[in-house]
């Protein structure tokens, strides 16, 4: 048995055991023991396979298991700093509220509240579980959690918008047109609020500031004509934190590979 197959199989055995003794102190350990914290990468792969796991099981589990996910998502920075094993644990329930909810709809509204919440924790993975969380969403349900999003961007902070535009940059997403059009426009929308917000020298402005960084690279790719007209727009604000991001961007191999010329000429206007 390989180690994939193994992890998978541990995992079904305690989900298995929860279900029968609603003791969910097997699975926490589990999953710290083997989440490769403290260390450069969690353990992704095991968290795939923790969210895989709970939707294979849901069915008449439902309840119990976006429960058992939320009540993970609540272990707090203090109880489980950046970067420790214990960590994994609401990272791997943040994750796994997304999945049950692509898979059952009706929990659909309450996953995306949990994850706006989510979008405000202080540690940077929560954060990127949170942009899976939607991704997975975004996959079965794109209409309904995209027109979330719109609320999101309109009424939201910066790490909420953070978690929008993180959360649409999503190559396998947006093979869709239509979500890739979407994309596009929330990113726009995104980096107008960036430009007119007052809080330039705080935390929350370094994060998504460092999101869009990379961001509008990705949703460019499918919509190359729009998005390299968008940049050229940007430049001409002479703005110097979006004219770091469009430096950043340029330097992503995903534009310099496909679109060398258009890439080239926007060099040019920022020299």
């Amino acid at each position: 048995m390989n180690a994939k197959a193994d992890l998978s199989s541990n995992l079904i055995l305690l989900i298995d055991d929860f279900l029968k003794t609603n003791n969910d102190n097997e699975i926490r350990s589990f999953l710290s023991d083997n989440s490769n914290l403290p260390g450069p990468r969690g353990n992704l792969e095991l968290a795939g396979l923790f969210a895989s796991s709970v939707v294979q099981y849901s069915g008449k589990n439902i309840d119990k298991l976006w429960a058992l996910c939320l009540k993970m998502t609540a272990i707090s920075a203090d109880e489980a700093p950046v970067n420790t094993a214990s960590e994994f644990i609401p990272f791997c329930g943040t994750v796994g509220i997304g999945s049950t909810a692509a898979a059952h709809s009706s929990y659909l509204k309450k996953t995306l509240i949990r994850l706006r919440e989510l979008a405000n924790d202080p540690r940077w993975r929560m954060r990127e579980g949170v942009a899976m969380g939607l991704q997975k969403l975004i996959l079965l349900n794109a209409n309904a959690v995209l027109t979330e999003l719109k609320k999101w961007v309109i009424g939201g902070n910066l790490l909420e918008l953070r978690a929008v535009a993180a959360a649409v940059a999503e190559p396998a997403l947006l093979k869709d047109i239509e979500v890739a059009k979407e994309a596009f426009r929330l990113n726009q929308q995104i980096i107008m609020k960036l430009i007119e917000t007052g809080e330039r020298k705080s935390e929350d402005f370094r994060v998504l500031r460092k999101a869009l960084a990379y961001t509008l690279s990705v949703v460019i790719v499918p919509l190359p004509k729009e998005g390299f007209g968008y940049l050229k727009q940007l430049i001409k604000m002479n703005d110097p934190d979006i004219t770091w991001i469009i430096k950043q961007n340029l330097k992503k191999n995903r534009l310099i590979k496909n679109f060398p010329t258009e890439v080239n000429s926007l060099k040019k206007l920022l020299n």
